[in-house]
Parts: C-alpha cells; sequence; structure tokens
C-alpha cells in the first residue's frame, strides 16, 4: 500500500520508519527543507516518559490568575476573536479536575512506557546495524542517553505533595525516589548554586534525553535509497485529494498550479499546521498552539553544568545536557501567531539558568540559539491517533509537549491500526474518530 504522509517532525518521521518497515510504500511530504525544522528542532530533549500528566490539572485553573499577572510567568495567554481558541479554553477547563486528570494520566503512561521500549529498540538494534545512518556512536548519533531526571522543588508543600504521589506513580509502573536537598545536591552537584533554595526532589533514575532534530535526521538517512520511499522536503501540500468521500492523495504547489500525487491511504502528521489542512474533509480537531521556548547554551571544559535532567518544578522550566550543550526549554504561550522570537521569554530563560547554575546568562542572546516551536495541543492532553471519519485519511496529532516522548508508540499505534492487528496497548484511548 502506499502512504503519503504530511509532515516530517518527530511524529511524522517515526510514522514513516514504522511503515516503510512493515512493507509499504512511504512518500514524506514536509515544507521545510529538511526534517525535524519546526516544532521538533530545538524542543526540551527530555525523554520524560514517568512525566506525561496533562496541563489540564486540578490545580491549574486556580494558578492561571496568578500566572496572568507575572511578566515571568510559565503561561501567557492573549485572547482573541478566534472562537476555536475560546472553544479549546472551554474543553481545558472541563477538563481540569482529578479524575479526567487521573484517567488521561494513567493512558498516556501506557503509551509513553510503550514508546521508551521501541525507543531502546531502535537505539540499539539500528545502532548496530546501520554503521552510516547513526554513526555507529555511542548514543545513535543523537545523543540519546538515560541521564534520570530530577524534579527540583523550591517549595515544601509541592514537595510534600510530590512525595505522597509516590505510591500512586508506583502502582502506575514510575520508578522514583523522594531526596531531600542534601541528597538532590549530592546526586547532581551542579545544583549546589541554589542548594538553600531546595526543599526536596523527585529522582527518577529511568529517564532519557536525546537530541530531536538529529533524531530525525538519522531517520531520514535509514529511509533514503529504499525503492519504495520518497523524502519530498521543500514540497507544500496545498490540500487533500477527495473522489466520493473518500482521501485518494495530497494536492501539492507546483509553481502557480497544483499537482496531485494518489496515495491508497493519506497519513496527516504535520502539527498545527494540520487543522487548516483538515478543514475541507469537515475535520475540525480541537488543536492550539501551545508556544514554547528554549535556548542551547555551550558547556565549556570545566564548567559545571547538570548531568542529570532537571525541571525546575516552580518556574517549569527544564534543564537536558545533549552531547556537550545545554538545552533549556519552558514557557506555555497561548496566542496566536507563528514561531516567532519573543526576546523577553528567550532573557527570562537565561537568567533563570544563569541563577540556577552560573551559566548561559550571555549578553547576546543570539549566542544562545533562541528558538520557538508551536506545540499542538489538544485541551485534555491525549493525541488523536488512527483512522478518522473520513475513509483513507488517518491522524498522527495534538501531542502538546510530549512529541518526542511518545512518537515511536504513537506510530506503532498507527501502523497496527493501519494492518487491522491488535495494540500492546488500547489504541482505543487515542481514536482520531473525535475529531
Amino acid at each position: 500500500m502506499h502512504v503519503a504522509i504530511v509532515g516530517a517532525g518527530v511524529v511524522g518521521m517515526t510514522t514513516a520508519w514504522r511503515l516503510a518497515n512493515e512493507g509499504h510504500a512511504v512518500t514524506v511530504l514536509e515544507r521545510r527543507d529538511g526534517p525535524g525544522e519546526e516544532t521538533s528542532f530545538a524542543n526540551g530533549g527530555q525523554l520524560s516518559y514517568s512525566y506525561v500528566a496533562p496541563l489540564a490539572g486540578p490545580g491549574v485553573l486556580s494558578k492561571v490568575p496568578g500566572w496572568l499577572l507575572r511578566r515571568d510567568s510559565p503561561m501567557r495567554f492573549r485572547p482573541s476573536a478566534d472562537p476555536a481558541q475560546w472553544r479549546w479554553l472551554l474543553a481545558f477547563a472541563r477538563a481540569c479536575n482529578a479524575g479526567t486528570s487521573d484517567a488521561t494520566t494513567r493512558k498516556l503512561l501506557r503509551l509513553a512506557f510503550h514508546s521508551r521500549d521501541l525507543m531502546q529498540a531502535f537505539v540499539h538494534g539500528e545502532e548496530a546495524r546501520n554503521e552510516n545512518a547513526l554513526g555507529h556512536v555511542p548514543g545513535g548519533g543523537f545523543d540519546f542517553a538515560r541521564r534520570g531526571k530530577l524534579i527540583v522543588h523550591r517549595d515544601k508543600a509541592a514537595f510534600d505533595a510530590a512525595r505522597r504521589l509516590l505510591d500512586y506513580q508506583a502502582s502506575l509502573g514510575c520508578e522514583q525516589i523522594a531526596l531531600d536537598r542534601d541528597a538532590c545536591v549530592a546526586l547532581e552537584p551542579a545544583l549546589e548554586r541554589i542548594r538553600g533554595d531546595i526543599a526536596g526532589a523527585i529522582h527518577t533514575p529511568s529517564e532519557e534525553v536525546g537530541d530531536c532534530h538529529r533524531f530525525c535526521v538519522a531517520l531520514a538517512r535509514l529511509l533514503q535509497g529504499r525503492p519504495d520511499t520518497q523524502l519530498r522536503f521543500g514540497t507544500r501540500v496545498t490540500g487533500l485529494k477527495r473522489d466520493l468521500g473518500r482521501v485518494t492523495g495530497v494536492l501539492i504547489a507546483d509553481g502557480e498550479a497544483e499537482r496531485a500525487i494518489d496515495a491508497d491511504a493519506v497519513v496527516v502528521a504535520g502539527g498545527i499546521g494540520s487543522v487548516p489542512l483538515l478543514r475541507p474533509t469537515g475535520l475540525r480537531p480541537m488543536l492550539w498552539p501551545l508556544k514554547g521556548y528554549s535556548i542551547t547554551v555551550p558547556i565549556a571544559d570545566g564548567v559545571r553544568a547538570p548531568h542529570v535532567s532537571v525541571t525546575d518544578f516552580a518556574n517549569k522550566i527544564v534543564y537536558a545536557r545533549i552531547g556537550n550543550t545545554l538545552r533549556v526549554a519552558g514557557m506555555a504561550d497561548l496566542v496566536r501567531g507563528g514561531p516567532t522570537i519573543d526576546d523577553e521569554r528567550v532573557a527570562a530563560l537565561a537568567a533563570q539558568t544563569q541563577a540556577v547554575f552560573g551559566i548561559g546568562g550571555a549578553d547576546d542572546t543570539a549566542a544562545l540559539q533562541p528558538w520557538a516551536g508551536l506545540r499542538p495541543a489538544t485541551p485534555g492532553g491525549l493525541p488523536l491517533i488512527g483512522e478518522s471519519r473520513v475513509r483513507g485519511l488517518w491522524l498522527n496529532i495534538g501531542h502538546g509537549a510530549l512529541g518526542f516522548t511518545l512518537a515511536m508508540g504513537s506510530a506503532s499505534l498507527l501502523a497496527d491500526a493501519m494492518a487491522g492487528r491488535r495494540s500492546a496497548i488500547d489504541a482505543g484511548d487515542f481514536s482520531a474518530l473525535a475529531a
């Protein structure tokens, strides 16, 4: 079967790799000049399989007014006249309760752990077999490493609440340990600078990191040269070809005209750009962009930078050592527009990095490689994976900030559904029929 895949971010590329390995002819269509050049380009880099609780949690709504009043708030909201934004916000508010959040967390954990197993198999299997594609170096050519993760709490009440959840998390399969201030700094000496501010931390030894963009590039290298695979970068998809209510291909820009590429099935994995593409089919996936930011700080010789991944719980900022750099990411801005750089947000990330680790406070922010991406989020946090209500049209969208973490498992679910076989986890939890 010939499958056309719209989008070459981490979700699209893992989908292409999985389907190609199952014997399908695959054509990937991407408007950028290479894979992983938008939301996958410089994300947080943490493969946080045990930390997938949705943004829509029971305590979030009470925090929103305070966040909106702070200039350095981890969340910003700029209202618009777009009814879609208000529908998304109302659905988000309805999901901010303990019952919904707990059920969503359980579903996401199952998908995340499935992804973790598949990523491990990929790194160890493909690294051994494909020296040219993955560089035959530790980390599979994308600085993949098991570094563990520390959720650092500055507030005792927040730390106590996290400790009370340990048994619940363990029942879901999470391996976590509560550490006091001294044990936290002993595990990660780079936190010495803020020792006095630490109330405690939750340590998950099994968490991993990697360079998401380079992972996408590695997948492209694995796919290049296969006789039944085409990677068409620099190609703008303008619409979906339909015949008698069925999607039969895609339409691409060809100069001033359009040209059709026929396909037996089309998978839309284009992130937030999927919304306008799907609209003519009658599908209205409830996605809204959560704009996030990152900086990438070079780690010079002799500089004390963290080896363990760190999340500053109070400031909602994540730190991940990727090769010889420190990726710093955070913020969730509910705004319209593209991934333009907000200098104030970048400055806040740089200031926090300087305060916590004593690095990254460069006057020249360009040296910190500032980046912004539009994370395609559903209100409740569950992605949409599988066959849609339109025949021939499949979706793999809505992963929010968890695209890298969930990509391998999501591709597996979609491939299983396309083959008509039972998945390792309940695929119905992520049904695309709701779009």
